[in-house]
C-alpha cells in the first residue's frame, strides 16, 4: 500500500468495530448509577468515542502517521477495558455484559495490529 494513499475510514472494519463498541458502550451506561453519570461513566464515553474518531482522523494522513493514530487507539482500548474492569468491580456491569465487551475489544485489538502491519 503506496504511502500516500488515504482511507476511507467509513470503509474500514476496525472504524465500523470501533463506532458498534462505542453504541454498546452508551447502552451500558445508562444503566449506570446518577453519582458515577458524572464520574467513571464520562472518562468510559470519552474514552470509547475517542478510539473510532482517532481512527477518522488518522485515516486522513499518510500511512506512517495514521499508524500513530491506530496506537493511539489500541491504548485507549486499554484504558478503557481498564475503566470497564473498575465498573464492573463496582458492580454497574455484570459479568455476562463485561465479557461480551472484552470479546469485541479483543477482535479490534486483533483487528487493528493485523491491518497497522499491513501499512508501509
Amino acid at each position: 500500500m503506496s504511502s500516500n494513499k488515504r482511507h476511507n475510514y467509513k470503509n474500514l472494519k476496525i472504524w465500523q468495530l470501533g463506532v458498534e463498541i462505542t453504541n454498546d458502550i452508551s447502552d451500558v451506561l445508562i444503566d449506570f448509577t446518577k453519582h458515577e453519570r458524572y464520574d467513571l461513566s464520562i472518562q468510559i464515553s470519552r474514552c470509547s468515542v475517542s478510539i473510532p474518531s482517532n481512527i477518522a482522523e488518522g485515516s486522513s494522513r499518510t500511512d506512517k502517521s495514521f499508524s500513530h493514530f491506530l496506537d493511539s487507539s489500541l491504548g485507549l482500548f486499554f484504558e478503557l477495558i481498564t475503566q470497564l474492569i473498575v465498573a464492573k468491580h463496582r458492580k454497574y456491569i455484570i459479568e455476562n455484559t463485561f465479557q461480551k465487551l472484552e470479546l469485541k475489544i479483543e477482535d479490534f485489538q486483533r483487528m487493528t495490529m493485523s491491518f497497522q502491519n499491513g501499512l508501509t
